[in-house]
């Protein structure tokens, strides 16, 4: 079990945190979700610095191509949070990890069965929505990169045979065989380990630009294209809405079946993936956001807040300082991952005006700047300042700012982790 020499818990730890408690320490998230997690590359590297046996690594997000933190290497980070991976990926295929593929930089790993391991011959690999190789491939890892890429597959779009739920394919109802394993796998945990743990469902991401164009889709119906979907907001508001009216229907059943599966035993609820800013700017105005996202966001917060004792998370990369007053009167609790590199985004000035009532999860080192390029010291100031400012008085969990990429140099992130332990 993660405790320290007075018994303070993972779970004790980052249950003060989100109340906006002082914990004994800023509590540590590496590997928890999809979006607070470790590139498979990196992994590898980084056991064998650490002089960890060598293994292929599981990749249970084959779409970003993030690998497994398993309890040796949690040990190793200080990790207090474990998040359930689902029974399905992106792609809409098992996550068994049962198969042995080579990366292209030489880190054996472990994909599933249904992973397309045949390269072309300019080097692209292609991936196939459940697998099925019957129609075009949903997605292609460039030729030397790291991870996958949607691959657009809009039909031409009938204004007036617009169907919403067309939009609703990737937003299925959970069921039992779902439950079942999300049962068994969170039971487990919270019996076995004293880490804080994450949970997800279906059907809560509104507008998630990673499932609009319908990865894992055979045939995908509806708005897909990614342009498409953006110029919707604005050209088909009331198109948009029903879609979202009728996915939050959804949303609310889920959160229902998932919290008589597992109850109270998890702390938090990772509502939504969509992004809402780029680096400098906006990607929808406020007004778009607080009359066509906000009113499903707070139902379905509203719920879980009226039934639960979870804390619900919201991701969002980019400029987002704007939103951050409506991403609080919806109901989020957390939000991640703080790029503090982006327009508007200065960590002083995030904590001292939201600090008391959302919880940032995320924001300590820059991985697009500091952790990929800068040195070892770089790497120790920007962490010292990330916890002095954003950790008195809670409301803070450790993670980079979203994943760690798979050509983060090794040292840069050793010297994070040693930074972590002398000041956390």
């Amino acid at each position: 079990m993660n405790q320290n020499a007075r018994q303070v818990t993972s779970r004790e730890r980052v249950r003060a945190a989100l109340n906006h408690e002082s914990p004994d320490r800023t509590p540590v998230d590496f590997g928890a979700t999809g979006i607070t997690g470790i590139s498979a590359s990196f992994i590898y590297k980084l056991r064998r610095e650490l002089g960890l046996p060598e293994k292929p690594i599981k990749i249970f997000c084959p779409y970003q191509m993030l690998g497994e933190v398993d309890a040796e290497l949690r040990d190793y980070l200080g990790v207090d949070v474990v998040g359930l991976w689902p029974e399905k990926n992106l792609f809409g295929f098992d996550n068994n990890c049962t198969k042995s593929f080579m990366l292209p930089d030489g880190t054996p790993v472990l994909v599933s069965e249904q992973f397309n391991t045949d390269y072309e011959p300019d080097g692209r690999l292609f991936q196939y929505a459940r697998g099925d190789r019957s129609h075009p491939p949903s997605a292609v890892m460039p030729a030397g990169g790291w991870y996958f890429d949607t691959v657009i597959r809009q039909t031409p779009i009938d204004e007036d045979k617009l169907n919403p739920e067309d939009n609703l394919q990737e937003s299925p109802l959970l069921t039992e065989a779902d439950l079942r394993g999300t049962q068994d796998a969170i039971s487990m945990l919270y019996a076995n380990t004293d880490y804080a743990l994450i949970g997800g469902t279906a059907a809560t991401a509104l507008g998630d630009i990673a499932l609009v164009p319908g990865p894992m889709l055979p045939e995908p119906k509806g708005i897909r294209d990614i342009e498409e979907w953006y110029m919707s907001l604005v050209l088909r508001p009331d198109y948009v809405r029903e879609v979202f009216a009728q996915q939050t229907e959804r949303a609310l059943s889920n959160l229902k079946l998932y919290y008589e599966a597992v109850g109270n035993k998890i702390e938090v609820m990772v509502l939504c993936g969509t992004d809402f800013g780029s680096q400098h700017t906006l990607m929808c105005s406020v007004e778009v956001f607080r009359t066509l996202f906000l009113p499903f966001y707070k139902q379905m917060n509203d719920w879980v807040h009226a039934n639960t004792r979870w804390k619900t998370f919201k991701h969002s990369c980019g400029a987002v300082e704007p939103l951050i007053e409506g991403f609080i009167e919806a109901g989020f609790d957390i939000l991640n991952p703080v790029q503090c590199s982006a327009v508007g985004m200065d960590a002083r000035t995030l904590k001292d005006k939201y600090g008391g009532r959302i919880t940032f999860w995320g924001g300590g080192v820059d991985t697009q700047g500091t952790l990929q390029s800068g040195t070892p010291d770089d790497v120790r100031r920007e962490v010292k300042e990330r916890l002095s400012v954003f950790g008195p008085g809670g409301g803070f969990v450790f993670n980079t700012i979203h994943n760690t990429q798979a050509n983060v140099p090794v040292e840069n992130f050793l010297a994070m982790i040693e930074t972590l332990r002398n000041f956390r």
